[in-house]
């Protein structure tokens, strides 16, 4: 048995072997070296694997059987609702009754329609707030060299560990002593003020590691243009953020449009200020006889965020794969 050397392969044919492999060649021989099945590929493969597309279609139909019963019961009647389940309501006539009634006020319930106003008048600020001051945080830890940059920015990074609920005595406590409901806006600074707070943690490190993608010579040669902080950060990066800057604005906008705990603490129950989540809280009334006007009411109050959800995913995907992949 020959202990020879075997002759190395010609150079195009091992620069054809090494493409087709996807891998770098050995030196000695000119043979392509075997790839090493990675912990990410390892991961892929498990996400594309047909047993993993059945776990993912039956934990949609879990999660959407519910809201589909829902919608459903929202357009039968009171009496077909107590006699039977959903799944039976495609053999009795269905209405638009409670819609109307829930729009229109029944039962001594106000209007729906007019607490849409007041849940913008809370939602529009409680989203801008925190994404002006967390997009000028996120340039300044990005691109500003200042001491401790690294330290404040684990900080900050930290503070997402803080619920809002923990916070929520205190931080009544605080806006009462501040004479927050003196001010113009009243009440609705005690909601702006608590959920910008909190939102400015993850704001800024979604922000933040969206703008250290933006190659740094794109900033270089707006400075040699003569830009200082301001116009690059206004003309500049403003314009390529945007897609972060739409998801943090989405998922913010989820959580304060939704939110119930922290309007009924800091608005104190009144009922001119309430927002559509406080009342749902009580259009069911006080026995929960109603709650066939529930669902209808459930499903008005969710259409503006469905629609925006829906209108602006792309954005949202972008920005948060962006914002939980770089460092």
């Amino acid at each position: 048995m020959s202990s020879a050397t075997p002759a190395p392969l010609p150079e195009d044919v091992a620069d054809k072997a090494v493409a087709e492999a996807g891998g770098d060649a050995d030196l000695q021989t000119g043979r392509p070296k075997r790839k090493t099945k990675s912990a990410a590929g390892n991961a892929a493969r498990a996400v594309t694997s047909p047993w993993a597309s059945i776990f993912a279609i039956f934990m949609a139909l879990a999660w959407t059987t519910p809201t589909f019963g829902l919608f459903v019961t929202s357009f039968r009647k009171q009496e077909d609702i107590q006699t039977s389940g959903w799944w039976k309501s495609f053999a009795s006539p269905f209405t638009l009754d409670n819609y109307k009634q829930v729009l229109q006020g029944a039962e001594g319930q106000p209007p729906l329609a007019d607490f849409f106003v007041n849940s913008f008048v809370i939602v529009i600020p409680a989203v801008l707030l925190p994404l002006l001051l967390a997009a000028l945080a996120a340039y300044a830890f990005a691109w500003i060299d200042f001491p401790f940059r690294s330290s404040l920015f684990v900080a900050v990074f930290a503070l997402q560990i803080v619920p809002l609920q923990i916070a929520l005595l205190p931080l009544v406590t605080m806006f009462q002593n501040m004479g927050v409901k003196s001010w113009p806006g009243g009440n609705y600074w005690s909601l702006w003020l608590a959920h910008s707070a909190f939102a400015l943690p993850l704001a800024v490190y979604l922000l933040h590691n969206f703008m250290k993608e933006i190659p740094a010579s794109l900033l270089e040669a707006a400075r040699v243009d003569g830009a200082g902080h301001v116009r690059i950060f206004f003309q500049v990066l403003l314009p390529l953020i945007a897609p972060a800057l739409a998801s943090f604005g989405i998922f913010q906008f989820l959580w304060v449009w939704n939110d119930l705990l922290v309007a009924m603490t800091m608005l104190g129950g009144s009922p001119e200020k309430a927002p559509l989540t406080m009342i749902l809280n009580t259009i069911s009334g006080t026995l929960g006889n109603r709650w066939y006007l529930l669902s209808a009411a459930a499903f008005i109050s969710i259409a503006l965020p469905v629609a925006v959800f829906l209108s602006l995913q792309r954005y949202f995907v972008r920005g948060l794969l962006a914002g939980g992949t770089k460092g």
